[in-house]
């Protein structure tokens, strides 16, 4: 296996395309289990006898691995490439899936999810396939970068109407472990196109006179800038993982049943392609910041929508729209990395940011189970994510108005 980066000229080539192909199919086999675990709440939390909050807790564990994981296998996949990571984390979605499936308490359950699933399996597919995608492209980054991402979407698209039919006809324990089959070999097999390091990576002169330097991210300190990524990527996904999360519980609350649930989340997701997809080609005219600042608008408008409308036909709706608005969010935090920081600092960067979604993630989706419990309703819960946005909103605004006054001192100095 190399160890040396590759030629320059494999930058924007046909190899970096079809190496963007294999990495859309590893994200969509290795996030299988975030959204796999969604649909099979109701049935866990019936057959092990626990209340919302803990049926939700192996989505929160997992998460929380997930993010930490992410430091993790970033930092393995610069030192030994991604291919060895990718073979682990293999293993790791095949054990976790059978571990899970064979649990006999909620607690195991959670432990297969988080130690195999989350820390080794899904972090393998996700953070370092983010930096490795955008090492491998100049011009198209954003879209690039946004097709590497949809592969989490697609597993939502893919996965959660597959796994409903399976637990109708198989149970879901029988489920997860053919899960854990597929989704394994799946990635041993497309590891293998991965084999070639990424090219070494210039900073871009005029990029950096733009920002005002890579010493000042948005005319701060970059401990500081990362500070603030970190908690607008937390909040945003708070509010995020209300909808994605507990839809399946939310649609079975309301007597419309689990699959009306499942398809849903699969249709929130597939719309939620469609917005990645959309908002790399944005970022690529507008950059990264304000992409983020439009999906944070849309996302926020979006859960609003939750409140009134709760109705069969209505929710499909809403829950389309809200997959179109929140799509682009996650990956554009990638490309904020990749705009203002320094290049060789993108990877442990892009860890950490995307560390930070995902404990928003583990974060909302227990929050929203525990606001269920305490009220019996999850109206409140819509609300707690509507407040965890208008605060992403607002570290969004003030980013934009510090990069904005950034590059106006640097203008004045360079006058």
């Amino acid at each position: 296996m190399p160890r040396t980066p590759a030629s320059p000229d494999l930058i924007d080539s046909r190899y970096a395309a079809w190496r963007l192909l294999a990495t859309l199919g590893l994200v969509a086999l290795g996030n299988s289990g975030m959204y796999v675990v969604s649909v099979v709440l109701p049935a866990v939390q019936a057959e092990f006898g626990v209340g919302r909050a803990d049926a939700s807790l192996p989505y929160t564990v997992m998460m929380l691995a997930l993010g930490l994981g992410g430091l993790i296998t970033g930092r393995l996949a610069d030192r030994h490439g991604i291919t060895p990571v990718l073979w682990v984390g293999a293993a790791a979605v095949t054990a976790g899936f059978v571990w899970a499936g064979m649990s006999g308490s909620i607690w195991t359950f959670a432990l297969a999810h988080g130690l195999l699933l989350g820390l080794l399996g899904s972090s393998s597919t996700f953070a370092p396939l983010l930096a490795d995608t955008a090492l491998w492209w100049n011009k198209r980054r954003g879209i690039a970068v946004a097709i590497c991402a949809s592969g989490n979407y697609l597993a939502g698209a893919i996965w959660p109407p597959v796994v409903q039919l399976g637990i109708e006809t198989l149970g879901w324990r029988h489920t997860y472990v053919l899960m854990g089959l597929v989704c394994g070999s799946g990635m041993l097999l497309l590891s293998l196109a991965m084999r070639q390091r990424p090219p070494l990576v210039v900073a871009d002169a005029a990029r950096t006179a733009a920002n005002g330097g890579d010493d000042k991210p948005f005319g701060l300190r970059p401990a500081q800038a990362q500070l603030a990524l970190c908690v607008a990527g937390l909040s945003c996904c708070v509010a995020m993982s209300m909808p994605q999360v507990h839809i399946v519980a939310y649609c079975t609350d309301l007597g419309f049943g689990a699959a009306q649930g499942a398809q849903m989340l699969s249709l929130m997701l597939a719309c939620g392609i469609v917005s990645r997809l959309v908002s790399g080609l944005v970022c690529d005219r507008i950059g990264g910041l304000r992409t983020l600042l439009l999906g944070s608008v849309l996302q926020g408008l979006a859960l609003l929508l939750f409140l009134p409308f709760d109705g069969l036909v209505s929710l499909y709706v809403v829950s389309a729209m809200f997959g179109l608005f929140q799509g682009g969010i996650v990956p554009s935090y990638a490309i904020i990395v990749r705009e203002y920081f320094k290049p060789q600092e993108a990877g442990a960067r892009v860890g950490a940011v995307i560390m930070a979604t995902l404990v928003g993630m583990a974060l909302g989706g227990w929050m929203s189970g525990f606001v269920f419990d305490v009220t019996g309703s999850y109206q409140a819960a819509f609300v707690n994510g509507i407040a965890w946005n208008l605060l992403n909103l607002c570290i969004v605004l003030w980013l934009v108005w510090r990069a904005k006054r950034a590059r106006l001192n640097s203008g004045v100095l360079a006058s």
